[in-house]
Protein backbone atom coordinates (compact mmCIF):
# COMPACT_ATOMS: atom_id res chain seq x y z
CA UNK A 1 0.00 0.00 0.00
CA UNK A 2 2.96 2.37 0.98
CA UNK A 3 3.88 1.72 -2.64
CA UNK A 4 1.33 2.73 -4.24
CA UNK A 5 1.16 6.28 -1.69
CA UNK A 6 3.93 6.78 -2.79
CA UNK A 7 3.56 6.52 -7.00
CA UNK A 8 0.38 8.70 -6.44
CA UNK A 9 2.43 11.29 -4.84
CA UNK A 10 4.61 11.15 -8.38
CA UNK A 11 1.54 12.54 -10.51
CA UNK A 12 1.70 16.13 -11.87
CA UNK A 13 -1.53 18.48 -11.09
CA UNK A 14 -2.56 17.96 -14.56
CA UNK A 15 -3.00 14.23 -14.60
CA UNK A 16 -5.61 15.05 -11.37
CA UNK A 17 -7.03 17.72 -13.22
CA UNK A 18 -7.39 15.58 -16.60
CA UNK A 19 -8.99 12.41 -14.35
CA UNK A 20 -11.40 14.90 -12.87
CA UNK A 21 -12.39 16.41 -16.54
CA UNK A 22 -12.63 12.68 -17.95
CA UNK A 23 -15.05 11.69 -14.49
CA UNK A 24 -17.38 14.66 -15.30
CA UNK A 25 -17.51 13.88 -19.21
CA UNK A 26 -18.59 10.22 -18.86
CA UNK A 27 -20.98 11.49 -15.82
CA UNK A 28 -22.44 13.82 -18.87
CA UNK A 29 -22.61 11.21 -21.48
CA UNK A 30 -23.56 7.81 -19.85
CA UNK A 31 -26.17 10.51 -17.81
CA UNK A 32 -27.81 10.84 -21.25
CA UNK A 33 -26.54 7.90 -23.50
CA UNK A 34 -28.32 4.64 -20.88
CA UNK A 35 -31.62 6.46 -21.06
CA UNK A 36 -31.34 6.62 -25.23
CA UNK A 37 -32.27 4.02 -26.33
CA UNK A 38 -36.16 4.42 -24.32
CA UNK A 39 -35.68 7.98 -25.39
CA UNK A 40 -36.14 7.36 -28.70
CA UNK A 41 -38.63 4.41 -28.62
CA UNK A 42 -40.29 4.93 -25.63
CA UNK A 43 -44.30 5.72 -25.43
CA UNK A 44 -44.89 9.79 -26.00
CA UNK A 45 -46.85 9.65 -22.63
CA UNK A 46 -44.01 8.96 -21.06
CA UNK A 47 -41.61 11.49 -23.09
CA UNK A 48 -40.34 8.75 -25.17
CA UNK A 49 -39.97 9.49 -29.30
CA UNK A 50 -41.81 6.56 -30.23
CA UNK A 51 -39.05 6.25 -33.00
CA UNK A 52 -39.15 2.46 -34.49
CA UNK A 53 -36.55 0.12 -33.13
CA UNK A 54 -34.90 0.16 -36.79
CA UNK A 55 -34.72 4.13 -36.20
CA UNK A 56 -33.38 3.83 -32.43
CA UNK A 57 -30.34 1.28 -34.05
CA UNK A 58 -30.00 3.86 -36.78
CA UNK A 59 -29.10 6.66 -34.79
CA UNK A 60 -27.33 4.93 -31.81
CA UNK A 61 -25.04 2.80 -34.65
CA UNK A 62 -24.44 4.71 -37.11
CA UNK A 63 -23.74 8.07 -35.00
CA UNK A 64 -21.73 6.02 -31.94
CA UNK A 65 -19.83 4.56 -34.69
CA UNK A 66 -18.81 8.06 -36.50
CA UNK A 67 -17.84 9.12 -32.38
CA UNK A 68 -15.39 6.33 -32.15
CA UNK A 69 -13.71 6.31 -35.90
CA UNK A 70 -13.11 10.58 -35.61
CA UNK A 71 -10.76 10.64 -32.84
CA UNK A 72 -7.94 9.28 -35.28
CA UNK A 73 -8.28 12.60 -37.21
CA UNK A 74 -9.58 14.70 -34.14
CA UNK A 75 -6.36 13.50 -32.30
CA UNK A 76 -4.15 14.64 -35.10
CA UNK A 77 -6.04 18.19 -35.29
CA UNK A 78 -5.48 17.96 -31.62
CA UNK A 79 -1.98 17.56 -31.96
CA UNK A 80 -1.77 20.53 -34.94
CA UNK A 81 -3.79 23.33 -33.08
CA UNK A 82 -3.20 22.62 -29.06
CA UNK A 83 -4.84 19.90 -26.15
CA UNK A 84 -6.36 23.42 -24.54
CA UNK A 85 -7.96 24.86 -27.67
CA UNK A 86 -9.54 21.47 -29.25
CA UNK A 87 -10.82 20.92 -25.70
CA UNK A 88 -12.57 24.59 -25.66
CA UNK A 89 -14.26 23.74 -28.87
CA UNK A 90 -15.16 20.17 -27.64
CA UNK A 91 -16.95 21.17 -24.61
CA UNK A 92 -18.61 24.65 -27.03
CA UNK A 93 -20.03 21.45 -29.15
CA UNK A 94 -20.81 18.44 -26.66
CA UNK A 95 -22.71 21.59 -23.95
CA UNK A 96 -24.98 23.32 -26.96
CA UNK A 97 -25.57 19.70 -28.33
CA UNK A 98 -26.92 18.64 -25.08
CA UNK A 99 -29.34 22.38 -24.72
CA UNK A 100 -30.43 22.19 -28.02
CA UNK A 101 -30.78 18.39 -28.02
CA UNK A 102 -34.68 18.28 -26.44
CA UNK A 103 -35.86 21.51 -29.48
CA UNK A 104 -36.10 18.05 -32.19
CA UNK A 105 -37.98 15.08 -32.57
CA UNK A 106 -38.35 13.81 -35.89
CA UNK A 107 -36.16 11.49 -36.87
CA UNK A 108 -33.67 13.70 -39.20
CA UNK A 109 -33.71 16.16 -36.78
CA UNK A 110 -32.23 13.87 -33.74
CA UNK A 111 -29.81 12.13 -35.76
CA UNK A 112 -28.28 15.45 -36.84
CA UNK A 113 -28.45 16.69 -33.32
CA UNK A 114 -26.48 13.26 -32.26
CA UNK A 115 -23.91 13.37 -34.76
CA UNK A 116 -23.00 17.09 -33.77
CA UNK A 117 -23.24 15.78 -30.30
CA UNK A 118 -20.62 12.93 -31.12
CA UNK A 119 -18.65 15.53 -32.91
CA UNK A 120 -17.96 17.35 -29.13
CA UNK A 121 -17.08 13.42 -27.99
CA UNK A 122 -14.57 12.87 -30.78
CA UNK A 123 -12.88 15.89 -30.33
CA UNK A 124 -12.71 15.29 -26.73
CA UNK A 125 -11.75 11.33 -26.28
CA UNK A 126 -8.15 11.10 -27.55
CA UNK A 127 -7.15 14.78 -25.48
CA UNK A 128 -8.03 13.39 -22.46
CA UNK A 129 -6.16 9.84 -23.71
CA UNK A 130 -2.69 11.37 -24.42
CA UNK A 131 -2.82 13.62 -21.61
CA UNK A 132 -2.96 10.79 -19.17
CA UNK A 133 -0.04 8.68 -21.18
CA UNK A 134 1.76 11.99 -21.02
CA UNK A 135 1.42 12.57 -17.37
CA UNK A 136 2.68 9.21 -16.50
CA UNK A 137 5.83 6.92 -16.70
CA UNK A 138 6.87 3.37 -17.14
CA UNK A 139 6.61 3.44 -13.17
CA UNK A 140 2.83 5.10 -12.35
CA UNK A 141 1.61 4.01 -15.98
CA UNK A 142 -0.08 1.00 -14.41
CA UNK A 143 -1.39 2.89 -11.59
CA UNK A 144 -2.02 5.90 -13.24
CA UNK A 145 -4.03 4.32 -16.12
CA UNK A 146 -6.13 2.23 -13.51
CA UNK A 147 -7.41 5.47 -11.75
CA UNK A 148 -7.95 7.18 -15.51
CA UNK A 149 -10.50 3.50 -15.64
CA UNK A 150 -11.80 4.24 -12.21
CA UNK A 151 -13.22 7.40 -13.22
CA UNK A 152 -14.48 6.10 -16.48
CA UNK A 153 -16.26 3.47 -14.42
CA UNK A 154 -17.85 5.99 -11.54
CA UNK A 155 -18.68 8.20 -14.37
CA UNK A 156 -20.83 5.63 -16.17
CA UNK A 157 -22.16 4.54 -12.68
CA UNK A 158 -23.28 7.93 -10.93
CA UNK A 159 -24.75 9.49 -14.21
CA UNK A 160 -27.80 7.79 -15.21
CA UNK A 161 -28.36 7.84 -10.91
CA UNK A 162 -28.61 11.46 -11.69
CA UNK A 163 -30.24 12.05 -14.43
CA UNK A 164 -32.87 9.11 -13.91
CA UNK A 165 -34.12 11.68 -10.73
CA UNK A 166 -35.79 13.58 -12.77
CA UNK A 167 -36.61 11.73 -16.13
CA UNK A 168 -40.33 11.62 -14.47
CA UNK A 169 -40.50 14.87 -14.62
CA UNK A 170 -39.16 15.86 -18.20
CA UNK A 171 -36.47 13.95 -20.65
CA UNK A 172 -35.69 17.50 -21.19
CA UNK A 173 -34.10 17.58 -18.09
CA UNK A 174 -31.65 14.34 -18.70
CA UNK A 175 -30.16 16.39 -21.45
CA UNK A 176 -30.01 19.96 -19.06
CA UNK A 177 -28.21 18.10 -16.04
CA UNK A 178 -26.02 16.13 -18.65
CA UNK A 179 -24.95 19.67 -20.69
CA UNK A 180 -24.46 21.63 -16.98
CA UNK A 181 -22.07 18.86 -15.95
CA UNK A 182 -19.95 18.87 -19.42
CA UNK A 183 -20.29 22.97 -19.00
CA UNK A 184 -18.41 22.57 -14.94
CA UNK A 185 -14.96 21.36 -17.32
CA UNK A 186 -14.92 25.12 -18.38
CA UNK A 187 -13.72 25.84 -15.13
CA UNK A 188 -11.47 22.85 -15.02
CA UNK A 189 -9.90 24.27 -18.02
CA UNK A 190 -8.37 27.22 -16.22
CA UNK A 191 -6.07 24.72 -14.12
CA UNK A 192 -5.32 22.35 -16.86
CA UNK A 193 -2.18 22.59 -18.37
CA UNK A 194 -1.43 21.78 -21.71
CA UNK A 195 1.59 18.56 -21.29
CA UNK A 196 4.53 18.82 -23.98
CA UNK A 197 3.50 17.16 -27.51
CA UNK A 198 4.72 16.97 -30.87
CA UNK A 199 3.08 19.55 -33.17
CA UNK A 200 2.22 18.33 -36.59
CA UNK A 201 3.78 19.15 -39.33
CA UNK A 202 2.19 20.71 -42.52
CA UNK A 203 -0.94 21.87 -43.53
CA UNK A 204 -4.42 20.47 -41.57
CA UNK A 205 -5.07 18.63 -45.32
CA UNK A 206 -1.67 17.07 -44.92
CA UNK A 207 -1.97 15.82 -41.60
CA UNK A 208 -5.28 14.62 -42.19
CA UNK A 209 -4.20 12.67 -45.46
CA UNK A 210 -1.52 10.95 -43.20
CA UNK A 211 -3.80 9.37 -41.53
CA UNK A 212 -5.55 7.93 -44.00
CA UNK A 213 -2.10 6.54 -45.61
CA UNK A 214 -1.42 5.37 -42.18
CA UNK A 215 -5.06 3.34 -42.38
CA UNK A 216 -3.70 1.76 -45.36
CA UNK A 217 -0.61 0.72 -44.17
CA UNK A 218 -2.45 -0.82 -40.68
CA UNK A 219 -5.00 -2.28 -43.51
CA UNK A 220 -2.27 -4.25 -45.07
CA UNK A 221 -1.44 -6.34 -41.97
CA UNK A 222 -3.97 -9.17 -42.97
CA UNK A 223 -3.57 -10.54 -39.71
CA UNK A 224 -4.29 -7.34 -37.78
CA UNK A 225 -7.07 -6.58 -39.83
CA UNK A 226 -8.82 -10.61 -39.07
CA UNK A 227 -7.87 -9.75 -35.12
CA UNK A 228 -9.64 -6.28 -35.25
CA UNK A 229 -12.91 -7.93 -37.49
CA UNK A 230 -12.91 -10.72 -35.01
CA UNK A 231 -12.91 -8.60 -31.63
CA UNK A 232 -15.67 -6.00 -33.68
CA UNK A 233 -18.28 -9.12 -32.79
CA UNK A 234 -17.34 -8.65 -28.40
CA UNK A 235 -18.24 -5.20 -29.06
CA UNK A 236 -21.48 -5.88 -30.91
CA UNK A 237 -22.23 -7.94 -28.07
CA UNK A 238 -21.11 -5.42 -25.68
CA UNK A 239 -22.99 -2.48 -26.50
CA UNK A 240 -26.44 -4.48 -26.28
CA UNK A 241 -26.55 -3.20 -22.62
CA UNK A 242 -26.81 0.35 -23.90
CA UNK A 243 -28.59 -0.65 -27.26
CA UNK A 244 -30.86 -3.09 -26.76
CA UNK A 245 -30.89 -4.32 -22.57
CA UNK A 246 -32.91 -0.93 -21.30
CA UNK A 247 -35.33 -1.41 -24.09
CA UNK A 248 -35.79 -5.32 -23.48
CA UNK A 249 -36.18 -4.88 -19.94
CA UNK A 250 -38.73 -1.98 -20.22
CA UNK A 251 -41.35 -4.00 -22.80
CA UNK A 252 -40.21 -8.00 -20.82
CA UNK A 253 -38.88 -7.90 -17.87
CA UNK A 254 -40.96 -8.20 -14.82
CA UNK A 255 -39.22 -6.25 -12.01
CA UNK A 256 -42.28 -6.21 -9.22
CA UNK A 257 -40.64 -8.55 -6.72
CA UNK A 258 -37.47 -6.27 -6.79
CA UNK A 259 -39.28 -3.10 -6.38
CA UNK A 260 -40.95 -4.71 -3.08
CA UNK A 261 -38.30 -5.31 -1.88
CA UNK A 262 -36.92 -2.06 -1.97
CA UNK A 263 -40.26 -0.67 -0.97
CA UNK A 264 -39.43 -2.81 2.03
CA UNK A 265 -36.21 -2.38 3.37
CA UNK A 266 -34.65 1.06 0.84
CA UNK A 267 -38.23 2.92 -0.11
CA UNK A 268 -35.95 5.83 -1.39
CA UNK A 269 -34.86 3.12 -4.15
CA UNK A 270 -38.26 2.52 -5.51
CA UNK A 271 -39.72 6.13 -5.07
CA UNK A 272 -36.78 7.63 -7.14
CA UNK A 273 -36.04 4.72 -9.67
CA UNK A 274 -39.38 3.18 -9.86
CA UNK A 275 -42.51 3.79 -11.41
CA UNK A 276 -46.05 1.35 -10.44
CA UNK A 277 -44.29 -1.37 -9.18
CA UNK A 278 -41.73 -1.58 -11.71
CA UNK A 279 -38.06 -0.08 -11.50
CA UNK A 280 -36.88 1.87 -14.03
CA UNK A 281 -34.70 -0.40 -16.89
CA UNK A 282 -31.77 1.81 -16.50
CA UNK A 283 -31.33 1.26 -13.19
CA UNK A 284 -31.43 -2.39 -13.24
CA UNK A 285 -28.29 -1.76 -16.56
CA UNK A 286 -26.39 0.65 -14.28
CA UNK A 287 -25.38 -2.72 -12.30
CA UNK A 288 -22.85 -3.39 -14.81
CA UNK A 289 -21.27 -0.20 -13.76
CA UNK A 290 -21.48 -0.90 -10.32
CA UNK A 291 -20.08 -4.44 -10.63
CA UNK A 292 -17.76 -3.49 -12.38
CA UNK A 293 -16.11 -0.31 -10.14
CA UNK A 294 -16.53 -3.27 -7.13
CA UNK A 295 -14.96 -6.41 -8.59
CA UNK A 296 -12.56 -4.65 -11.51
CA UNK A 297 -9.35 -5.03 -9.31
CA UNK A 298 -10.36 -8.32 -8.50
CA UNK A 299 -10.74 -9.77 -11.78
CA UNK A 300 -7.81 -7.90 -13.08
CA UNK A 301 -5.47 -9.38 -10.24
CA UNK A 302 -6.39 -12.77 -11.58
CA UNK A 303 -5.49 -12.62 -14.95
CA UNK A 304 -3.09 -9.77 -15.04
CA UNK A 305 -0.37 -12.85 -15.64
CA UNK A 306 -2.39 -14.79 -18.04
CA UNK A 307 -2.06 -14.83 -22.13
CA UNK A 308 -4.06 -12.42 -23.53
CA UNK A 309 -5.16 -14.44 -26.14
CA UNK A 310 -6.71 -17.22 -24.00
CA UNK A 311 -7.91 -14.76 -21.28
CA UNK A 312 -10.16 -12.86 -24.12
CA UNK A 313 -11.14 -16.04 -25.34
CA UNK A 314 -12.44 -16.86 -22.21
CA UNK A 315 -13.75 -13.25 -21.46
CA UNK A 316 -15.62 -13.52 -24.00
CA UNK A 317 -17.63 -16.92 -23.41
CA UNK A 318 -18.33 -15.77 -19.98
CA UNK A 319 -20.03 -12.72 -21.50
CA UNK A 320 -22.09 -14.46 -23.99
CA UNK A 321 -23.37 -16.90 -20.78
CA UNK A 322 -24.78 -13.51 -19.06
CA UNK A 323 -26.51 -12.96 -22.52
CA UNK A 324 -27.84 -16.43 -22.92
CA UNK A 325 -29.35 -16.22 -19.46
CA UNK A 326 -31.30 -13.52 -20.19
CA UNK A 327 -33.50 -15.90 -22.59
CA UNK A 328 -34.81 -18.00 -19.22
CA UNK A 329 -37.58 -15.84 -17.74
CA UNK A 330 -38.76 -12.30 -17.46
CA UNK A 331 -37.77 -12.53 -13.73
CA UNK A 332 -35.52 -9.59 -12.95
CA UNK A 333 -33.35 -11.72 -10.79
CA UNK A 334 -31.73 -13.45 -13.96
CA UNK A 335 -31.54 -10.75 -15.46
CA UNK A 336 -29.45 -8.99 -12.60
CA UNK A 337 -27.41 -12.31 -12.80
CA UNK A 338 -26.87 -12.22 -16.34
CA UNK A 339 -25.60 -8.87 -15.76
CA UNK A 340 -23.15 -9.79 -13.27
CA UNK A 341 -22.02 -12.78 -15.37
CA UNK A 342 -21.55 -10.35 -18.47
CA UNK A 343 -19.57 -8.20 -16.18
CA UNK A 344 -17.44 -10.59 -15.25
CA UNK A 345 -16.47 -11.33 -18.28
CA UNK A 346 -16.43 -7.82 -19.74
CA UNK A 347 -13.71 -7.24 -16.95
CA UNK A 348 -11.71 -10.24 -18.07
CA UNK A 349 -11.65 -9.77 -22.03
CA UNK A 350 -11.38 -5.92 -22.48
CA UNK A 351 -8.39 -5.01 -20.71
CA UNK A 352 -6.50 -7.75 -22.58
CA UNK A 353 -7.38 -6.53 -26.19
CA UNK A 354 -5.56 -3.22 -25.65
CA UNK A 355 -2.75 -5.24 -24.51
CA UNK A 356 -2.63 -7.61 -27.29
CA UNK A 357 -2.72 -5.18 -29.96
CA UNK A 358 0.45 -3.72 -28.07
CA UNK A 359 2.11 -6.98 -28.41
CA UNK A 360 1.26 -8.32 -32.09
CA UNK A 361 1.95 -4.94 -33.38
CA UNK A 362 5.65 -4.80 -35.13
CA UNK A 363 7.90 -3.15 -32.92
CA UNK A 364 8.38 -0.02 -34.77
CA UNK A 365 4.80 0.58 -35.93
CA UNK A 366 3.47 -0.25 -31.80
CA UNK A 367 1.74 3.65 -31.68
CA UNK A 368 0.31 3.24 -35.28
CA UNK A 369 -1.25 0.23 -34.33
CA UNK A 370 -2.84 1.22 -30.66
CA UNK A 371 -4.01 4.64 -32.40
CA UNK A 372 -6.20 2.28 -35.10
CA UNK A 373 -7.40 -0.43 -32.25
CA UNK A 374 -11.02 1.67 -32.52
CA UNK A 375 -11.81 0.09 -35.74
CA UNK A 376 -13.24 -3.18 -33.82
CA UNK A 377 -14.97 -0.72 -31.60
CA UNK A 378 -16.25 1.41 -34.31
CA UNK A 379 -17.44 -1.81 -36.39
CA UNK A 380 -19.26 -3.12 -33.41
CA UNK A 381 -21.47 0.15 -32.75
CA UNK A 382 -22.41 -0.07 -35.92
CA UNK A 383 -23.18 -4.01 -35.97
CA UNK A 384 -24.83 -3.23 -32.90
CA UNK A 385 -27.01 -0.69 -34.33
CA UNK A 386 -28.48 -3.75 -36.82
CA UNK A 387 -28.79 -6.08 -34.30
CA UNK A 388 -30.71 -3.79 -31.65
CA UNK A 389 -32.47 -1.87 -34.50
CA UNK A 390 -33.96 -4.55 -37.71
CA UNK A 391 -33.44 -7.31 -36.11
CA UNK A 392 -34.94 -6.20 -32.11
CA UNK A 393 -37.79 -4.75 -34.65
CA UNK A 394 -38.35 -7.80 -36.44
CA UNK A 395 -38.28 -10.19 -33.36
CA UNK A 396 -39.08 -8.59 -29.97
CA UNK A 397 -40.33 -5.27 -30.21
CA UNK A 398 -43.65 -5.19 -27.91
CA UNK A 399 -45.35 -2.70 -30.11
CA UNK A 400 -44.92 -4.44 -33.14
CA UNK A 401 -45.84 -7.70 -31.46
CA UNK A 402 -48.73 -6.26 -30.34
CA UNK A 403 -49.58 -5.05 -33.55
CA UNK A 404 -49.40 -8.59 -35.13
CA UNK A 405 -50.85 -10.36 -32.29
CA UNK A 406 -54.16 -7.57 -32.22
CA UNK A 407 -54.23 -8.45 -36.17
CA UNK A 408 -54.80 -11.98 -35.86
CA UNK A 409 -57.13 -11.79 -33.67
CA UNK A 410 -59.50 -9.06 -35.41
CA UNK A 411 -58.64 -6.53 -32.99
CA UNK A 412 -59.39 -2.96 -34.24
CA UNK A 413 -57.76 0.04 -32.00
CA UNK A 414 -59.06 3.47 -32.37
CA UNK A 415 -55.44 5.63 -34.39
CA UNK A 416 -53.67 8.17 -32.62
CA UNK A 417 -52.85 6.54 -29.32
CA UNK A 418 -49.76 6.52 -27.75
CA UNK A 419 -47.95 3.09 -27.31
CA UNK A 420 -48.97 2.46 -23.70
CA UNK A 421 -52.47 3.33 -24.52
CA UNK A 422 -52.57 1.10 -27.67
CA UNK A 423 -51.45 -1.45 -25.87
CA UNK A 424 -53.80 -1.08 -22.96
CA UNK A 425 -56.64 -1.01 -25.06
CA UNK A 426 -55.20 -4.23 -26.56
CA UNK A 427 -55.45 -5.90 -23.25
CA UNK A 428 -58.84 -4.60 -22.71
CA UNK A 429 -60.42 -6.17 -26.16
CA UNK A 430 -59.14 -9.51 -24.62
CA UNK A 431 -60.03 -9.13 -21.07
CA UNK A 432 -56.21 -9.40 -19.80
CA UNK A 433 -54.13 -7.18 -17.76
CA UNK A 434 -51.05 -5.54 -19.34
CA UNK A 435 -49.31 -7.87 -17.43
CA UNK A 436 -51.15 -11.01 -18.77
CA UNK A 437 -51.21 -9.65 -22.17
CA UNK A 438 -47.43 -9.30 -22.01
CA UNK A 439 -46.87 -13.40 -20.70
CA UNK A 440 -48.93 -13.74 -23.56
CA UNK A 441 -46.63 -12.33 -25.93
CA UNK A 442 -44.11 -13.92 -24.30
CA UNK A 443 -44.76 -17.28 -25.01
CA UNK A 444 -46.70 -16.41 -28.53
CA UNK A 445 -43.83 -15.02 -30.08
CA UNK A 446 -40.71 -15.86 -27.96
CA UNK A 447 -39.25 -12.44 -27.79
CA UNK A 448 -36.09 -12.96 -26.13
CA UNK A 449 -34.74 -14.67 -28.80
CA UNK A 450 -32.90 -11.84 -29.65
CA UNK A 451 -30.29 -12.61 -26.71
CA UNK A 452 -29.68 -16.05 -28.58
CA UNK A 453 -28.81 -14.12 -31.90
CA UNK A 454 -26.72 -11.61 -29.39
CA UNK A 455 -24.95 -15.10 -27.43
CA UNK A 456 -24.52 -16.12 -30.96
CA UNK A 457 -22.26 -13.50 -31.84
CA UNK A 458 -20.31 -13.45 -28.82
CA UNK A 459 -19.47 -17.88 -29.27
CA UNK A 460 -18.72 -17.06 -32.69
CA UNK A 461 -16.31 -14.20 -31.85
CA UNK A 462 -14.59 -17.09 -29.46
CA UNK A 463 -14.53 -19.72 -31.76
CA UNK A 464 -12.69 -17.41 -34.46
CA UNK A 465 -10.49 -16.54 -32.10
CA UNK A 466 -9.55 -19.79 -31.31
CA UNK A 467 -9.13 -20.56 -34.93
CA UNK A 468 -7.26 -17.35 -35.63
CA UNK A 469 -4.25 -18.53 -32.78
CA UNK A 470 -4.32 -21.86 -34.53
CA UNK A 471 -3.93 -20.55 -37.86
CA UNK A 472 -2.89 -17.09 -38.19
CA UNK A 473 -0.65 -17.02 -34.69
CA UNK A 474 0.93 -20.24 -34.36
CA UNK A 475 2.15 -20.82 -37.41
CA UNK A 476 3.49 -17.07 -37.83
CA UNK A 477 7.16 -16.20 -37.00
CA UNK A 478 6.14 -14.19 -33.80
CA UNK A 479 6.68 -14.64 -30.08
CA UNK A 480 3.79 -17.34 -29.54
CA UNK A 481 4.61 -17.69 -25.69
CA UNK A 482 3.64 -14.03 -25.21
CA UNK A 483 0.18 -14.22 -27.33
CA UNK A 484 -1.64 -17.00 -27.32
Amino acid sequence: MSGVISTIKKFPKTFWVANTIELFERWAWYGFFMLFANYLTGSSDVGGLEFTQTQKGMIMGIGTGILYFLPVITGSIADKYGYKRVLVFAFAIYTSAFFLFPLFDTFTGVFIMYLYLALGAALFKPIISATIAKTTTDETASIGFGIFYLMVNLGAFFGPMITLLFRSESYDLVFYISGGVIALNFILLLFYKEPGRKKSEGSLTETILDVFRNIVLVIADLKFVVFLIIIAGFWTMYNQLFFTLPVFITQWVDSSDMFYFFQNHWSFISEKYGEGNQLDAEFITNFDAMFIIIFQLVVSSVVMRKKPLGTMITGIIISSIGMALTLLTQNVIYTIVAIFIFAIGEMTASPKITEYIGRIAPADKKALYMGYSFIPVFLGNVFAGFISGNVYQSLSDKHQLTQKYAAEHGINITSGLSQNEYFSAVASKMNMTDMQLTDVLWNTYNPSSIWMIIAGIGIFSAASLMVYNRFLIKSAPVNKESVS
